[in-house]
């Protein structure tokens, strides 16, 4: 009896001695099964991240170009701000103007009387219209005062202080009628018509 029962114990720690090595073994294959899954994830990670490293570098570049940049632009815009602050150009004096449409009088006939007033001084002008023999130079010298009234009261100048800087006479409509003739003829009679236009200037001192 005491035989078989030593037998018994020695397979009993046959079996766990066994048992314990299978088991070591078990440990042993998941620990180099971890190691290896480490081992393959750490290269991924060190890929994954140099895009990352080269997402970096490639923002630094940006952010440099950026910074070349804007030193370019402002240098762009120094320029135009030296060029606002150059002195600005003389205004340009006002110009005053007038007009008359549909003057009875032929533009051949006020253009003798324009030619005169051009450019004078509006004294001067007036007073050669004043004594002019000519049937145009009353509209001309009412036309001129008209400017100089627009003067005065729209552009608060003086009006016996400007310049006929120009004067244009242009053609209107024609008004054609017709007198009688000798044996029943008709001729033809044109009634010519005219548009003058005035601009006056102030004088310069």
């Amino acid at each position: 009896m005491a035989d078989e029962q030593k037998k018994t114990t020695k397979k009993a720690d046959a079996a766990k001695a066994s048992g314990e090595k299978a088991e070591a073994k078990k440990a042993e294959k998941k620990d180099a099964a971890k190691k290896e899954a480490k081992a393959k994830k750490a290269p991924a990670k060190k890929a994954d991240k140099k895009p990352a490293a080269k997402k970096e570098t490639k923002k630094a570049d940006g952010k440099a170009s950026k910074a070349k940049k804007e030193p370019a632009k402002k240098a762009g815009k120094a320029p135009a701000a030296k060029a606002k602050a150059k002195p600005k150009a003389p205004a340009a004096p006002p110009v005053v103007k007038a007009s008359a449409r549909y003057v009875r009088i032929a533009p051949r006939k006020a253009r003798l009387i324009a030619d005169q007033v051009r450019g004078m001084h509006i004294e001067k002008a007036r007073a050669l219209l004043q004594f002019s023999p000519r049937g145009a130079a009353h509209d001309i010298h009412k036309l001129i005062n008209s400017a100089a009234a627009n003067a005065e009261n729209n552009h608060d100048l003086i009006g016996d202080e400007m310049r006929v800087s120009s004067i244009t006479v242009d053609e209107g409509p024609t008004l054609r009628r017709f007198r009688p003739r000798a044996m029943g003829r008709a001729t033809p009679i044109n009634k010519r018509t005219s548009h003058i236009r005035v601009a006056l200037t102030p004088v310069e001192d």
